[in-house]
């Protein structure tokens, strides 16, 4: 779909999905040149490579949006988070899918502002390679299948000004816009407090080992102390409610298990070679310590309360 078949149908407001990366300042100062009033939305995550989320607001008011709003979100992830670790919703090569669980939750909240707001209109920036295409897309059009939603990279006219990621730096930089050191990145990372993904760049190159990429919620395991750390767990009703001793919130508990496990190289750098929904592979490095912990634990306690069918039933149904 053309951004302009949308804007000609009487929807000049767009309301974007952004993360403040090179995607989102590149769309959103793109669309603002071509007249569309652009609104903003970051849903707060607990991004661990974001100290704070204000900046990202910031930069897109720069790029051209007229309104940047951040969004809350963690309490909704919490609970997502939680299914996962119930399901042990692991995918290829055993990593948390805790990249595609957010994406739901992310559409969820702006599908809400949007509502509130009476903008028709979600954009955002995945690329035609990614299952967030899919992911965005498909939740959209079951929580509201009257807004419509405009993906740049799936608009001749956006291509043809932006082939490739190359260009889009070019543009940000012709225009000054606030995007981060890009040139110098070898990879890209999505992140949230239930864990990191890291892929592209030099990763696509699979005879570089992966160890050039940096943990941003723990070291890897050869950097860990060299000497155990104990933890206890408290469940109920299929929740963890305490940590060694302290009872905590939902959030407090994925936050204190990252803490714990990213110290001691757990969860730390799952390396996978997966199939995308789209059809193609790709290459990731993936980070999840406080799932991995947690999810061990629960996975121990389904041995002590199911048989052995019930238990093989359970791991086909995840």
């Amino acid at each position: 779909v053309n951004w302009k078949d949308i804007y000609d149908r009487g929807s000049s407001v767009f309301g974007g999905a952004v993360s403040g990366g090179l995607d989102s300042c590149t769309v959103t100062h793109w669309l603002h040149q071509n007249g569309v009033n652009v609104h903003c939305f970051t849903v707060d995550l607990g991004q661990p490579d974001e100290e704070n989320l204000q900046a990202v607001a910031d930069r897109m008011m720069v790029c051209g949006a007229s309104e940047a709003t951040i969004v809350p979100g963690k309490e909704m992830l919490a609970q997502a988070g939680l299914k996962v670790l119930q399901a042990q919703a692991r995918y290829e090569g055993g990593y948390w899918n805790t990249t595609g669980i957010a994406r739901p939750i992310t559409v969820k909240a702006i599908l809400e502002k949007l509502q509130d707001n009476d903008i028709n209109v979600l954009f955002h920036g995945a690329t035609g390679r990614g299952n967030d295409q899919v992911r965005f897309q498909l939740t959209s059009n079951m929580l509201q299948p009257g807004m419509d939603v405009y993906a740049p990279w799936r608009d001749q006219e956006f291509l043809d000004k932006f082939p490739g990621r190359q260009q889009m730096i070019d543009y940000c930089e012709l225009n000054n816009l606030p995007i981060r050191s890009a040139r110098e990145s070898r990879y890209s990372t999505d992140a949230n407090f239930l864990g990191l993904t890291h892929e592209a760049g030099d990763l696509e190159d699979v005879s570089i080992s992966p160890d050039f990429v940096e943990p941003g919620m723990g070291v890897w395991p050869w950097d860990a102390p060299d000497k155990p750390e104990y933890v206890t767990i408290d469940w109920n009703a299929g929740i963890p409610i305490a940590l060694n001793g302290s009872e905590l919130d939902l959030i407090e508990m994925f936050q204190e298990s990252n803490s714990i496990a990213g110290k001691n190289g757990v969860g730390i750098g799952t390396h996978v070679i997966e199939n995308r929904f789209v059809g193609i592979k790709s290459r990731g490095i993936y980070e999840s310590p406080g799932m991995e912990l947690l999810g061990k634990s629960w996975e121990y306690l389904l041995q002590f309360v199911l048989d052995r069918r019930a238990r093989e039933f359970y791991t086909n149904l995840s």
